[in-house]
């Protein structure tokens, strides 16, 4: 089964376009798309989850169409590249928003949110406030809010570029364990050639707002 597939799809965003993008990735790989500043991947992973319109193309998700769903029903986690968490709420309340929109119960919110935490290692944190928080920890709380919704597609825009080194390598360690774990489809953004030999399946290249090739690592866990 295809955990994503992408069939012919082209967006714009003022004069820059991504063209034609036709990918396949395959249910519970974990998918590394990489290419230079401006070539054109964080635009594509916001048209994926429904936050940027298609000019052309479908998209489909384990088989099924979603391309005129609406991002909250498409059944994805997205962690954007600053996080973009509420600074008016605590990390408990960052965590189960989603589940708020989609109007889980309190009981069953409390529940994954505390599930959750723990798996991560971040339950110590749940009445904090965002502000105070390092950067590691506030990309834990990123992910926990991706995934509490348990998504079929995780969703990832240079998860630990603003994070130091020490922060980078567990945050990678912990995005391994979790795909190990729940075999979660995945498509990550990175820049950086150790981040794929850690993590990635298979390979994705952009440039000028095309996907000029795909690899699948040799050796890939």
């Amino acid at each position: 089964m295809s955990g994503l597939e992408l069939q012919d799809v082209s967006l714009q965003a003022g004069t820059f376009t991504v063209s034609n993008v036709t990918l396949s990735v395959d249910k519970g790989a974990y998918f590394m798309l990489v290419g230079h500043t401006g070539a054109g991947k964080t635009l594509l992973l916001k048209a994926i989850c429904g936050l940027h319109p298609l000019r052309t193309g479908r998209v489909f998700l384990h088989d099924e169409e979603i391309t005129s769903h609406e991002p909250r029903m498409r059944h994805m986690g997205y962690v954007p590249q600053e996080s973009a968490l509420f600074p008016h709420l605590n990390v408990r309340a960052n965590i189960a928003f989603a589940l708020d929109l989609l109007g889980v119960q309190e009981s069953e919110q409390s529940r994954r949110v505390v599930s959750l935490a723990q798996e991560l290692g971040i339950d110590a944190l749940l009445p904090r406030r965002i502000q105070g928080l390092s950067g590691g920890e506030r990309q834990k709380v990123a992910l926990a809010r991706a995934l509490v919704r348990e998504p079929r597609l995780l969703l990832l825009d240079e998860p630990v570029s603003a994070i130091d080194e020490n922060a980078r390598k567990e945050i990678c360690a912990l995005l391994r364990r979790i795909h190990t774990t729940h075999h979660l489809t995945t498509i990550h953004i990175c820049h950086n050639q150790a981040e794929v030999e850690q993590l990635a399946d298979v390979v994705g290249v952009m440039s000028s707002g095309r996907l000029i090739s795909v690899e699948e690592r040799k050796g890939a866990l």
